[in-house]
């Protein structure tokens, strides 16, 4: 496929999520940094306190910060050093574990919470009046249930209905996507 305008609004599109992804991160870098928690540690620390009992199996972990196994493990590893993670084992299934916040873990996050939220108010959704960050957020989740389905897996308790797509870790729900664009995008997988 021949692309001759440079100035398509995909590509718009992608630059300006990239553009504001780095400048919110640049930005949120000092509260982090105080707090002595990399991008990876906070998400993973943000996402068990956010978790039923605060704990999520390692699998699921992996699946919502997009790490692999392995690498989950080497963020859990780390953590547990420091003492704001504590693995356990699954009582039901004896190759599974679990990550789960300690006190010092939720201390920790909650020394950086104030400066975070500030920081987003400033830099983000203050920016947005309600209904436009609504909208924001609704699109925002439906973008994410197409290319990143598990990013909520685990998060709910068991037996209770999720909001997250239906479909099965690592195969894209593109139920919502046009025709022509599922099109594009299944002709350009094969190159990828």
């Amino acid at each position: 496929m021949s692309v001759k305008n440079f100035d398509d609004p995909r590509l718009t599109a992608v630059g300006l999520l990239a553009e504001v992804y780095a400048g919110l991160m640049a930005g949120f870098h000092p509260a982090m940094a105080a707090a002595r928690l990399s991008e990876i540690d906070f998400e993973t620390v943000l996402r068990l306190a956010r978790s039923p009992r605060q704990s999520l199996r390692m699998s699921d972990l992996a699946a919502q910060t997009g790490l692999s196994t392995s690498g989950v493990t080497r963020v859990v590893d780390r953590l547990e050093r420091e003492g704001l993670v504590t693995r356990r084992a699954c009582a039901s299934d004896r190759r599974a574990s679990y990550a789960a916040l300690t006190d010092a873990g939720r201390e920790r996050l909650e020394s950086v919470l104030p400066q975070h939220l500030q920081d987003i108010d400033d830099t983000f959704t203050g920016l947005l009046d309600a209904e436009e960050l609504e909208a924001f957020l609704s699109t925002l989740r439906k973008i994410r249930n197409v290319v990143r389905p598990c990013a909520t897996v685990g998060a709910m308790e068991p037996g209770k209905a999720s909001q997250a797509s239906p479909v099965s870790c690592g195969e894209r729900d593109t139920s919502d996507v046009p025709d022509a664009l599922n099109a594009s995008a299944s002709g350009s997988a094969a190159s990828v």
